[in-house]
C-alpha cells in the first residue's frame, strides 16, 4: 500500500488502512503487552520476602531495587522514548523494548548478589520506559477519533490485569519451585511476544484516523514541539497543576509503598505463604478496578456541579482510606483484614481519573502530551521511586525496636502522607476554576 503525506485523506485512509477484525487484533496484542509490562514490574513485590532470605538483603536494599532504582530508569527515559516514537517505528520501537524488559526479567532468576539483581531490574525498567508511548500513539491511528477513548481504556486494563497476574503467578510458582524459576517463567514468554509484534502488527500511517479537515489549505512549516522545560515551567506556575500534582505524587508514594510491600508484611505479620497473599491480592485487584472506573465516572458527574470535584473527590476519598487501611496493618485477624482492604483498596484507586483529566484540561492543544508525560514524571518520581524506599528504610530502622512488626510500623507511619496528599488536593481547588480559565495561554 503506497503511503501518503499524514493528514491528507485521513478520513478515508482510516477507513481503508484497518479492517474491524485487524483493529481488535491489534488492540488485543497490546493489551496483552501491557499486561506483560506489569507482570514483570510488579513480581519482585511478591516475591520480596523469599529473595531477601535467600540473598540475605536488608529491607533498605529490597526497597531501593522497587524503588528508586527502578523509577530514575523508567521516569528519566519514558520522555525521550516519547520523542524517539513521535519519529521512529513505533512497532519496531515497542518490539525491541519489550524483548529488553522480557528478557532481562528472566536474568533475574540467575542472580546470585544484590548488584546483580539490581543491575537486571534497572534492565527491566529501560525496557518498560518504552512500552507505553509507542502503543497510545499506534491506538491512536489505528481507532478513529470517535472509538479512540475506548480502545486506550481497555488497554489501559492491562494496568490492574497484569498487576493482579505478577501476585498470583508469582505467588503460585515461587511456592510450586522458587522465586528464580518465577521470574525466567514470566520474563521469557515475553521474548517470543515481542516477534508477534515485530511481525504480525503493521506500522500505520500517522494521523491515518484522524478527521480530513474541511478546507485544504497550502502547506505550512511544520510547528515545532514545545520544549518539554517550557511546558514544565508553565503548568508549575499553576498552582492548581502544582498541588494536584504534589497530591497526586503523595497518594502514589503511599500506594507503591504499600504495594510493594503487602505481601512481605503477610508474610511476616501472619505466617502467608506467597500462594496465600498472591491468590489474595489477585482478587483483590478487583475492587481497584472499579474505583478506577468510579472515580472517572463520579469525576466528571460531580465537576457539571462544581469543577473543583475533580480535586476534591480524590482527596476526600484518600482521606477515608486512612482508617480502614490502618485496621488492616494492626488487626489481629489477617482474613478478615483482606476483606477490609478491599475499601481503601477501592477508595485509593479514585485519583487517577480525575488527576489526569485535569493535567490535560489545564493547557492548550499543543502542550497535552508533554502534560500527560510530565504528570507520569512526577507520580513516577515520587511514588514509585521514594514510596519502596521510605518503607524498606523505615522497617530497618525500627527492627532495634519492633523486630518482625517493624515492617508493620513502617506501614501506619506511610499513612501519614495519605493526609498530606488529601491537604494537597483540597489546596488546588482554591485555584482550579481561574487556572482552566487561563488555559487557553498554554498552547
Amino acid at each position: 500500500m503506497a503511503e501518503q503525506a499524514p493528514g491528507a485523506g485521513a478520513s478515508a485512509q482510516g477507513d481503508e488502512q484497518f479492517g474491524p477484525v485487524y483493529r481488535w487484533y491489534a488492540l488485543g496484542l497490546l493489551f496483552i503487552v501491557y499486561i506483560f509490562n506489569f507482570i514483570d514490574r510488579q513480581i519482585l513485590g511478591i516475591l520480596a520476602q523469599p529473595i531477601k532470605e535467600d540473598l540475605g538483603l536488608s529491607d533498605t536494599q529490597m526497597g531501593f531495587m522497587g524503588g528508586i532504582a527502578f523509577a530514575l530508569f523508567y521516569t528519566f527515559l519514558g520522555i525521550p522514548i516519547a520523542r524517539l516514537a513521535d519519529r521512529g517505528v513505533r512497532r519496531n520501537i515497542l518490539a525491541v523494548c519489550l524483548t529488553i524488559w522480557s528478557g532481562m526479567t528472566a536474568l533475574c532468576g540467575l542472580a546470585g548478589s544484590f548488584i546483580q539483581l539490581l543491575a537486571c531490574r534497572i534492565g527491566v525498567a529501560v525496557g518498560e520506559a518504552g512500552g507505553s508511548p509507542p502503543s497510545h500513539s499506534m491506538i491512536s491511528d489505528i481507532f478513529p477519533a470517535d472509538r479512540r477513548a475506548t480502545a486506550l481504556g481497555i488497554y489501559a486494563l492491562g494496568i490492574p490485569v497484569g498487576t493482579m497476574l505478577g501476585n498470583l503467578l508469582g505467588g503460585w510458582i515461587n511456592d510450586a519451585f522458587d522465586w528464580r524459576t518465577a521470574f525466567f517463567l514470566v520474563g521469557m514468554p515475553g521474548v517470543g511476544l515481542a516477534l508477534l509484534v515485530r511481525f504480525t502488527l503493521r506500522e500505520p500511517v500517522r494521523g491515518a484516523s484522524d478527521a480530513k479537515p474541511a478546507v485544504t489549505e497550502a502547506p505550512k512549516a511544520e510547528t515545532a514541539l514545545p520544549p518539554v522545560k517550557e511546558v514544565f515551567l508553565a503548568l508549575w506556575a499553576r498552582k492548581s497543576f502544582r498541588y494536584m500534582a504534589i497530591g497526586g505524587g503523595l497518594h502514589a508514594f503511599v500506594g507503591y509503598g504499600v504495594g510493594y510491600w503487602i505481601p512481605a508484611f503477610f508474610m511476616r505479620t501472619h505466617d502467608f505463604s506467597s500462594t496465600d497473599i498472591g491468590t489474595a491480592l489477585f482478587w483483590l485487584g478487583i475492587p481497584g478496578m472499579a474505583g478506577t472506573f468510579l472515580g472517572g465516572l463520579l469525576g466528571d458527574r460531580f465537576a457539571k456541579r462544581d469543577v473543583r470535584w475533580y480535586v476534591w473527590l480524590p482527596g476526600l476519598a484518600t482521606l477515608i482510606s486512612v482508617p480502614f487501611a490502618y485496621y488492616v496493618y494492626t488487626h489481629e485477624d489477617p482474613w478478615f483484614g483482606l476483606w477490609v482492604y478491599s475499601i481503601p483498596t477501592f477508595l485509593g484507586s479514585y485519583y487517577l481519573g480525575p488527576t489526569f483529566s485535569l493535567a490535560q484540561s489545564l493547557v492548550g492543544l499543543r502542550m497535552r502530551a508533554l502534560a500527560a508525560s510530565i504528570l507520569l514524571f512526577i507520580l513516577n518520581l515520587i511514588g514509585l521511586g521514594l514510596g519502596p524506599q521510605f518503607v524498606g528504610i523505615m522497617s530497618d530502622a525500627l527492627r532495634s525496636s519492633y523486630g518482625e512488626g517493624s515492617l508493620q510500623m513502617a506501614l501506619v507511619i506511610v499513612l501519614i502522607f495519605n493526609v498530606l496528599s488529601t491537604g494537597s488536593y483540597l489546596l488546588a481547588g482554591r485555584t482550579l476554576k481561574a487556572d482552566l480559565a487561563r488555559a487557553h495561554e498554554l498552547s
